[in-house]
């Protein structure tokens, strides 16, 4: 099972739109899919049509009470959700009295390595929460996920120096990945922004922007990804050709900000 992290150290970035998305692209593509929601405001969770409410969550896996199979929720045939709640974020409190606390979600996820294809893993807006520190750690890969709007250069760069900082220390190194997402291809301020992104990661960038689009907003804020509803629609288009790239063999597992 390969797990994809997307992560950024602040919200706003279409992280949890990309990561519903890209779960229900490689979905499409015929592979078995878990969306995994670690962040304490359960936005993938409402994002795909779940009621978040107080039944079993990827909280009650994490703390080793329930089995990954057991707590999730199946959207369509060959795609579950692992999802989150309020009590989230609770595990930040209780990973105090824990030993390594950031290895209870790859321990949780290795019962569940014969069910899917794939987990996509919905990071909270933080990178120094243990909640992101558990993604990092389980994952085979970790996509920042970067807006190409005012400062995503900057911001992205920072961010980027966190995760290697916090993945220096793992025994298992991930793929490093940037996706740039919200673009406007009609403004040159963005096209600049993505030129100067693949300038800076290079091939750690997807070929794929993800264009911005009022139908990615609407869809999560009905409960429905556009790939269920609309699958000949451009955003459709731009999520199962992330997919493609998602498919194909993974590069070196090298740092964002390699020199």
């Amino acid at each position: 099972m390969q797990i994809y992290a997307l992560a950024n150290q602040k919200g706003g970035c279409g992280k949890t739109t990309t990561a519903i998305h890209l779960a229900a692209a490689l979905n499409a593509r015929g592979k078995r899919v878990l969306l995994v929601d670690l962040d304490p405001q359960a936005h993938a969770t409402l994002g795909v049509g779940c009621f978040v409410g107080h039944g079993a969550s990827v909280l009650d896996v994490m703390l080793g009470e329930l089995e990954v199979q057991a707590a999730v929720r199946s959207l369509r045939p060959g795609m579950d959700l692992l999802p989150a709640n309020l009590t989230l974020g609770d595990f930040e409190e209780e990973a105090v009295h824990a030993l390594h606390p950031e290895r209870a979600l790859g321990k949780a996820l290795k019962t569940a390595h014969g069910a899917y294809d794939f987990a996509i893993l919905d990071c909270p807006p933080r990178a120094d929460g243990v909640l992101t520190a558990n993604a990092l750690r389980a994952a085979t890969h970790v996509a920042l996920v970067v807006e190409t709007g005012a400062f995503a250069l900057q911001g992205a760069l920072r961010a980027a120096e966190i995760f290697d900082e916090l993945l220096a220390d793992s025994a298992r190194q991930p793929v490093r990945r940037v996706l740039a997402t919200m673009f406007d291809r009609r403004t040159r301020f963005a096209r600049d922004v993505l030129v100067a992104m693949h300038a800076r990661f290079g091939p750690a960038m997807f070929d794929t922007a993800i264009r911005q689009s009022v139908r990615l907003r609407e869809a999560v804020a009905q409960g429905t990804p556009a790939l269920f509803d609309a699958p000949d629609s451009r955003s459709s288009h731009d999520f199962l050709a992330l997919a493609d790239e998602v498919l194909l063999p993974a590069a070196a597992p090298v740092p964002f900000l390699a020199p």
